[in-house]
């Protein structure tokens, strides 16, 4: 779905604010003015992703994700449909978002802060996808539950760019990078996941846990950096 006129305002002034900031802090704005996208760093909160499979039995068969809101990514959206997660000792989350549009795999990304307040234990940190023995989970719908053998995870840090965005930046797919985020409560972040696609935007993704700690918002100086 193509970009609407919201989306490049919000990307337009993000980017004019994180200039604004560096300048009145006496630094270099780190996106160079050839670079060919600015940067936007977003906290990504607990959601899951469904196949289709698992849509018709959490909701009923021949049910389809009805899209709530478009994301940054063109073609992403929140579903307005939503799930009950329970964890050990009947622990639930019970207003878990699922984001479309369906994929091959079921995936349930947590902060771990989320995983401790269900009783989810060893819940490894992965790339989007790699499912493969990570931690079980009970889903419940309006129409069925699923027992989930596997599937959660939390998502490793990364950050979503074209070919355009890794040639300014020198990377390869599946390279790690730095993330440096200033303010008050600046830190880094030294293992960045990238991950390329025609069409992509540029835009790094860290959890609610990550966000917090490092006081993130809209005005926030961030920085990628070739490890």
């Amino acid at each position: 779905m193509p970009a609407t006129v919201t989306q490049l305002t919000r990307q337009i002034i993000e980017a004019q604010v994180r200039a604004r900031v560096y300048a009145e802090l006496g630094l270099s704005v780190p996106n160079k003015v050839n670079a060919p996208n600015p940067l936007l760093v977003n906290v990504s909160a607990r959601h899951c992703h469904l196949t289709q499979e698992a849509v018709e039995i959490l909701f009923g068969k021949g049910h389809e994700l009805t899209p709530m809101k478009w994301l940054y990514q063109d073609g992403y959206y929140a579903a307005e449909e939503m799930l009950t997660l329970v964890g050990p000792r009947s622990r639930v989350i019970s207003n878990l978002r699922i984001l479309g549009p369906c994929r091959d795999v079921n995936q349930i990304e947590l902060a771990y802060t989320d995983a401790i307040a269900l009783g989810i234990q060893n819940v490894p940190t992965r790339l989007s996808g790699d499912v493969k023995g990570s931690a079980p989970c009970l889903l419940m719908g309006p129409a069925g539950h699923l027992d989930l053998k596997e599937g959660v995870i939390r998502a490793a840090p990364h950050v979503h760019m074209s070919p355009a965005d890794a040639k300014f930046y020198g990377v390869e797919q599946g390279e790690i990078m730095k993330l440096r985020v200033g303010g008050p409560l600046g830190m880094t972040f030294e293992n960045v996941l990238v991950r390329i696609g025609e069409g992509i935007k540029l835009e790094v993704h860290i959890d609610t846990d990550e966000g917090n700690a490092c006081n993130l918002r809209p005005d926030t100086p961030c920085e990628l950096l070739k490890k």
